[in-house]
This record gives structure tokens, sequence and C-alpha cells, in this order.
């Protein structure tokens, strides 16, 4: 990617991030815009979202492949790693290389290894004493994120923070709360309607989730209605 292409995309993204601090959003659709964003921006192999529940649980929300889901799902159910340790101290995680901190997380550095993850940068999503989850880049190849790529990652999770506070600030508690539940609901149908199509095409997951994704944004539909009409049988991809 040349770097005025690169320029423009980052512009981009942060325009529809900024964009839904003054409109009503969806929050799956504006993660998932920029985790998918985050895979050519910063030369990542994959990226994702944990984002804390009304219940106080963080849970994936957004994710650009089965292999990175995976990772972050396995990490919950241990309760450790460095996606999980973003999220909750609200620090950034950088594992250059993850044989080298096998001894500190060693289930974490197992299941990054038999997904084909050599480092991982996890950004908190986080505003002052608020931290809600953690945006976190995936890379098949050892090495750090460059100081320039790491400045503007946080600079996307920062504002896709403050999206997700103002709705807070804009609604009234309760109300806010049944939108973050309504976006894991609907991630819940998202992973039901790649299952399907998976099954009834005989492809694998990450290709039944890009089909979902491609028509989705090619018809303008939030991507949550378009799994619920696949799950339903209104809709063949």
């Amino acid at each position: 990617m040349t770097a005025l292409t690169r320029e423009h995309q980052l512009l981009g993204t942060f325009v529809t991030l900024a964009d839904s601090l003054v409109d009503d959003f969806d929050v799956v659709d504006v993660l998932q815009r920029l985790v998918d964003d985050c895979i050519s921006l910063f030369d990542a192999s994959a990226a994702g979202i944990l984002l804390l529940s009304p219940s106080n649980r963080l849970e994936v929300i957004a994710s650009t492949s089965e292999r990175s889901e995976l990772v972050e799902l396995m990490q919950l159910r241990v309760g450790a790693g460095p996606c999980v340790e973003a999220a909750t101290a609200g620090e950034v995680v950088s594992v250059y290389d993850i044989d080298q901190i096998a001894h500190r997380w060693p289930a974490f550095a197992a299941d990054a290894r038999a997904s084909g993850f050599s480092s991982i940068h996890a950004i908190p999503l986080r505003l002052r004493d608020s931290t809600l989850g953690s945006l976190n880049l995936f890379r098949d190849e050892a090495g750090a994120l460059n100081p320039a790529d790491a400045a503007a990652a946080q600079a996307l999770a920062d504002i896709a923070t403050i999206s997700i506070l103002q709705q807070r600030l804009v609604e009234e508690s309760e109300l806010a709360q049944a939108q973050l539940q309504r976006a894991l609901d609907s991630r819940v149908v998202i992973e039901q309607a790649k299952g399907y199509l998976a099954q009834m095409l005989d492809i694998d997951m990450d290709e039944a989730f890009a089909r979902i994704r491609r028509h989705a944004r090619s018809t303008q539909t939030r991507i949550g209605v378009v799994a619920r009409d696949v799950v339903a049988g209104r809709l063949s991809l």
C-alpha cells in the first residue's frame, strides 16, 4: 500500500469513527469496520476487539478471522493473556515474540502458535478511568509495531472508545446497557449465520463471514440484519 493510499484509508477510518459521535450507530458495524481497516492499515494478519458486556464480562465483539477469534476466546476462558490484560489493566501490551512470553502466559502462547501468530499488539479501549475492552492486532511474524503505527492504532482505539462512551452519555444508562447487550446478541446471530453458511455451502467459517460482510456493505445493511435473514432462510449468499 502506498503512503498516499494508506493516508487516505486512515483518514477514512477516522471519519467513519467520528461520524458515530453525531449519528445513530450500530456498535457491531462500527467496531467491525475498525478491525477490518486495521488489517491493511497496520500490516496485521488479523484483528479483534474485546468489549465489556453489561454484566461486566469481556466478550469478543468483532474479529477478522476465526483464528484470531479463537485465540481471544481461549484467553477469556483462562482469564489471562495480553488481550485480557490490556482490557483489564488499561495498559498497552505489546508482545514482539510470543515465544519469549511462554513462561508468563503458557496457554495463550500455545494457542497463538497453533494459530500461526508470532506477535500481538493489544491496545486498551480506555478514556481516563473508563476501560471498555481492547483492540488487538495479531501478526504472523515476530517484531514490534513501529512507533507511527502504534500511535495511529492508539488514536483509532481512543476514538472508538469515545464513540461508545458518547452514546452512553446521550442515552440513559439503562438504554446504553441495552444497546451493548443488543450488540452482543447480534454477534451470536452472526456466529449462527456463519455456521449455517459454512455447512450449507461447504465453505470455511472465514469465507462464510466474508460473504455476510460483503453483502452487508454492498446493500448498506447492518451485519446483524443480514445474519438474521440468513439464519431465517430469507437470504441466500
